[in-house]
């Protein structure tokens, strides 16, 4: 954690001025702006049973579009019933 003291005789400026230039030089900024859009990666299980689900999602879509019965609800309900 950073922390800047106020000197005696310091203007806000220059105080908000020397922080800025600690945390510049600290790095925390960049640290954060890489790991910003980081996102973990999951395991070999949960990726497969993604890929599974999506796939049965997809069929039942595709046979109802078959049947002319497929809008909004249908596939609310498709969701619930996986």
């Amino acid at each position: 954690m950073i922390q800047v003291r106020k000197k005696e005789k310091e203007t806000a400026e220059s105080l908000i001025r020397r922080f800025s230039r600690r945390v510049q030089q600290s790095g925390v900024l960049r640290q954060v702006r890489k790991l910003r859009f980081h996102a973990e990666e999951q395991s070999r299980v949960k990726r497969r049973d993604e890929a599974l689900y999506k796939v049965k999602i997809r069929k039942e879509i595709n046979r109802l579009k078959k049947l002319g019965k497929f809008d909004e609800d249908a596939l609310r309900d498709i969701k619930k019933k996986m």
